[in-house]
Order: structure tokens, then sequence, then C-alpha cells
């Protein structure tokens, strides 16, 4: 049976775009076992994928912090003997950077990854031995499913099959039906404004839907609480990690969200999602491949309020 490693460390919706591709790989290459090294804070994403036998994580983000300390070079080669431990027929690095690519080296198997031209860091595709063209202009889940395919040897396409589950009890129990407003991001470009938010969940609660917030650190929690305090019933919950979150999230009527990681999520795993572009373009790295959601806005162009809630309306 062939094994096959993907590379794929971070952020949330770049591994959450990967997700086809490995989907693809187990329905085209019969007997494929399937192994993913992903930056720590993401293995529990990975790890809800039917297909993946082994998530290997790796704390470059956290080892950047004391790159001489003992501990990190400690946890480093034991990432590295982890990873020896199989010999891959492939192993396929779709993100393209030097970061990844040096994962890729620890690896045993014959190494893929875009060329010069399609690599994210053109350095990157020195260290494949395999370097195939990807095209720049195509959404990032068909630009992963489309390496996989060359490197792999089958042919690209067919549906769009994220492969996630998030089974299990949810870590809390909103009232039913409930909304996800998915308010963070990493960049403050890519943020709705606040008022806009309220707006959003004014209507939402006077439909009978409940908003609910989840939040990541202190300032998105701050964040939450002030959008929530002027939207009736609503609840902004404990902090959770990302297999909590996903249970909540399979239980949700709809979600709205910028441009974050946790919107991908969403959609993946089946929610009705609405997507809120300020600073970011959704033709390239959009919610994509869920039916039953929606991109709105642009660069520079936020959607109004009402809008999202007409986009949202058919799933109340």
């Amino acid at each position: 049976m062939p094994r096959i490693l993907f590379v794929k460390t971070s952020s949330l919706g770049d591994v959450v775009h990967n997700c086809p591709a490995v989907s693809d790989v187990a329905r085209s290459v019969p007997g494929a076992r399937i192994d993913w090294v992903v930056e720590e804070a993401f293995a529990e994403v990975v790890a809800l994928h039917r297909s993946v036998e082994r998530v290997i994580p790796l704390a470059i983000r956290r080892w950047r912090a004391a790159p001489l300390s003992g501990a990190t070079w400690s946890e480093a080669a034991a990432f590295r003997r982890k990873l020896r431990e199989v010999r891959y027929d492939a192993v396929v690095d779709t993100q393209g950077l030097l970061k990844s690519a040096l994962a890729a080296c620890c690896a045993l198997g014959p190494r893929h990854g875009p060329d010069r031209a399609s690599a994210r860091e053109p350095l990157a595709a020195r260290f494949y031995q395999h370097r195939h063209p990807v095209a720049p202009e195509r959404h990032a889940v068909e630009r992963n499913r489309q390496l996989a395919a060359a490197a792999l040897g089958y042919a690209a396409g067919g549906p769009c099959d994220y492969g996630l589950a998030a089974a299990g009890a949810p870590p809390l129990e909103p009232r039913s039906p409930f909304a996800l407003l998915l308010t963070m991001s990493s960049r403050a470009g890519k943020l709705w404004p606040e008022e806009h938010w309220r707006a959003l969940g004014a209507r939402l609660a006077s439909c009978g839907v409940q908003c609910v917030l989840p939040w990541g650190d202190e300032e998105e929690q701050r964040r939450c609480r002030r959008i929530a305090a002027e939207i009736e019933g609503s609840l902004v919950p404990r902090h959770m990690g990302l297999a909590e979150l996903a249970r909540l999230m399979a239980r949700a009527r709809c979600a709205a969200g910028v441009d974050t990681g946790l919107a991908h999520l969403a959609a993946a795993l089946g929610v009705p999602v609405v997507g809120i572009y300020t600073g970011s373009d959704p033709m390239l790295t959009g919610i994509y491949g869920a039916p039953r959601s929606r991109n709105l806005g642009a660069p520079g162009a936020p959607p109004a309020p009402e809008a999202v809630f007409e986009a949202l309306a058919g799933s109340l």
C-alpha cells in the first residue's frame, strides 16, 4: 500500500484548503495510507479528516521563540525521528514555503512541491526532487488538488470533498437555533466594523436566532463582548480549542465570518457560511466548494449588514 506524506503546516485556512487534496488521494490512489505534517496549533483539525492515518505535529512557531534552547533542539530531534519512522512513496509539500520544504527534507521519500514560478517562496523549490507547475490564478483549494494530482499521477478533478467530521457532544449547548458570528482575523484589514456586526446580530435575534461569538485571544474576547452587549440574547462562550469549536460549529444553523480560518472550517463541516471580505480577494482564498455557502465583498468594498443577512436568510 502506498504511503503518502502531506506537508501543510499553517495557517488554519491553508490547512482546511488542503483537505480536499487529501480526499482526492484517498479516492484516487488505491490503498493509500496518508500522514500529514502540520503546526501543532492546527493538529486537531487534521485529526478530523477521515483519511489521515497519522498526524505529525511540529512547533516551528514555538521553536522560533527560543531557537537556542535545549528543549527546542530536543523537540526538533524528536520530530525528525518520528517523521523518519516510515519511508514514504511520496512526500508532497503543498505549502511551498522554505519552512515546509525543510520539514519535507526530514522525511524519507521522494519530495514533490511547486516549481520555482509557483512556490510562495521560490527558494523552497530547490529542496524538492520533483517540481510541478501550479496555476497561480486558481483558488487555493484547486492549487493544492492540482499539485497532489501531478505528484501522484492521477487526473485532477471530481467533487470537492473536505473529508472532515466533528463527532461527539458539543462543548456547550446554545439556544436552538443559533448562528456563529466569526468576527476575528489575524489582520486588521480583514475585520468588519463592529457596528455592522451589531446590525447583523440584531436582525438574526429578531428572527429568534441566538448569536454565538467565539474568540481566540483577549483582544478578540473584548471585541466580541462589545458586539454582544447590543445583541439581545447573544452568547460569548468560554475559550475553546479547535476540536471543541468544530463540534459546536457542526450544530450551528449558519455562520458569518470574515476572512478567517474558522469560517473555512465551518464551511468544510457543511455549515451554511457567508464569508465577509474587506481586504482580501475571495476569488483566490474565499470559501470554496461548499454549496450552501457564499462570499460577499472585495478588497476595499465590504458588504453591508443587510446583504449578509439576506444571504443567510435562506438557512434560518
